[in-house]
Order: C-alpha cells, then structure tokens, then sequence
C-alpha cells in the first residue's frame, strides 16, 4: 500500500524540485534568464516601505555580490553603499509586461546599509536600467514608502516632523521609457517649500516681558525679534532679511536700552552699530558698518511692524470651575 502512495506522489515531488530555484555558488556563472528566474511573480500596485528593509525569517534565498555584478553594473549601488561595500540582495518579486520589459525588485543590505530596486531588464531578458527606491536613512523622523501601480509607475514618498510638529513630505514619481531606456520623472510634489519660506528664529522661546518684546515682521523673511534679556538695561534681539536675489543679512545679539524708545547694539571687536528706533507698534533700524552681518548690495534697515502674539488656548470649563 505504502508502496503505491509514493508512486503517486512522486510526480508532485519532482515538480517540486523543478520548481524549487537553485542558487548559484558566489564563482559560478549566471545567465541574466537564470537571474530573473530567481524572484516570483507578484501582482500590482506593490508597495515597500522602509521597515521592509530589515532582513526578516523568510530571506533565507540571497544572491550574493559576486553573481549580482555579473549582471547588473555595480555602478548602480556606488550612491547607497560607495564603492567598497559588497552587500548580499534579496529578491522581492517580479512583474513583467507581455512581450516588453521586466520589473525586478528586490533589497540590498550590508553591515551598515539598506536599500530597495527596481531594475528593469529588456524583452531578451538583458539588463537596461535600474532606479533606487529606498535608501536606510537613519533619522528616526524619516518614514519612506515606494509603490509600483498597475501601470507599471513607481512613485516614491518621503516624510518627516520638522522641528514645529508638522509633517513634511516629498513625493517623485517615475515611468520607465522603452525608448530611451530609462526612468523619466513625471511628477514632483511636496510641502517642503512651506517651511523654506520661514525663518527660523533661534530666540523665539525666551521670554517677552519687556513692553518692546515682540516680533516685528514686513514679511516671513523680513523679521525683528525681539525678547527679554538677562542684563538689566539690555534687550535680546535677532534680525533677518532678504530682499532680492544676493541680499540677505543676519545678526542675533544684544542691545542696549538708551531710552525706552531707543535700543543699539555695539559690541568690542565688531565695527557694527546697528541702532533700533520703537514708536508705537514699529522698529525702524539704522546701521553703520554691519558689511559683515549682510551681504554688500543692502543694509539693516527700513520699518518693521509688530505681528500681535498668538492667542493663549482658551481653558475649558472643568478647569476654571475648579479655581
């Protein structure tokens, strides 16, 4: 009986051999349709994300550098890994479009870096091009995430908190061109630009108690600050402005309070006098000899006006009842 269960089973299991793929030795040789053969079919949209690139319990099958090289250029990896790391791949998957070009996907990992790829290999199964998809960045801010969708476009996402609490995102997306054998960038997309138009103000969190303590503004990037300092009869301040291309100028410091309208910095070993003039809700500055805070074309000066200060939140009711 025993007998005949095993001359049943037997087809299964040579087709299971046949199906199993046999990974070269590292000085073997390897055909790129051998290469291929390598990864399994898989069905679009896929998406990795950068926690898929830890080396998990079901990448026992890798591909190591010496047989990776001998059908794809190592030129690829230089940006990720330079030009001495020698990583060991581990396929993702395959998708191929009928009678056209093949995706392969797959990570790369060494002792001290990760990356995701696609490449992509031609109709006679020759590599054409390949395009890095993630890249270990170790800024635990950062998240990254790349999708093929079902038209064969990969878009690539990266996000992060800025230094506020607000999440920043890029995004690029890519399509591969037969002709030219290549990826083209079809799209660019992002909210970086909001934050690149603020300036960021190194004394916004010391105290304002002082009368002229405020942040006079002409525009995001036109900005007087100014704040409590800790010396009896000085004020802190930071200035910063930009007007057009090659005019930019910057000074974070201490002033002293000649009046209670009149502030000026001048300070041993810096031939900067900058003067700060308060009248109402405005500062006016005069400078002599600032060249070295600014660029040449333009100067510390003109009126700024005070932007009112943000609204405490409003306390609910269970809080004030218990006052």
């Amino acid at each position: 009986m025993k007998k005949w269960i095993l001359i049943a089973l037997l087809p299964l299991l040579i087709a299971s051999c046949k199906s199993k793929k046999k990974l070269p030795a590292e000085d073997e040789g390897i055909s790129s349709q051998d290469f291929i053969a390598l990864f399994d079919n898989i069905k679009l949209p896929y998406n990795i994300t950068d926690d898929s690139l830890e080396r998990k319990k079901q990448d026992t099958s890798s591909i190591s550098y010496k047989t990776f090289i001998q059908i794809v250029p190592d030129s690829l990896l230089s940006k990720a890994f330079g030009k001495t790391a020698k990583p060991r791949f581990y396929p993702i998957g395959k998708v191929a479009v009928k009678k056209q070009e093949t995706y392969l996907l797959l990570k790369a990992i060494s002792a001290s870096q990760k990356a995701a790829y696609v490449l992509v290999f031609d109709k006679d199964n020759k590599f054409v091009t390949g395009l890095p998809l993630l890249v270990q960045d170790n800024n635990a801010a950062t998240r990254q995430s790349a999708l093929m969708d079902a038209k064969f476009s990969v878009t690539i996402n990266t996000q992060h908190t800025a230094a506020d609490g607000r999440l920043l995102y890029k995004k690029a997306a890519y399509a591969y061109i037969s002709s030219a054998g290549a990826f083209a960038l079809i799209l660019t997309e992002s909210n970086e630009t909001e934050i690149k138009n603020e300036v960021f103000n190194p004394i916004d969190t010391l105290p304002r108690k002082n009368k002229l303590a405020g942040d006079y503004m002409q525009n995001r990037l036109n900005v007087v600050s100014i704040r409590d300092s800790k010396k009896p009869g000085f004020i802190s301040f930071f200035v910063h402005f930009e007007k057009e291309e090659g005019c930019k100028g910057e000074l974070k410091a201490e002033a002293k309070l000649l009046s209670p309208a009149k502030a000026v910095y001048r300070q041993s070993g810096d031939q900067c006098i900058l003067e700060f003039s308060f009248k109402g809700n405005t500062v006016s500055l005069k400078e002599d000899g600032c060249g070295s805070h600014r660029d040449i074309k333009c100067f510390f000066e003109g009126s700024f006006v005070r932007r009112p200060p943000s609204k405490p939140a409003i306390k609910s009711n269970k809080l004030q009842k218990k006052k």
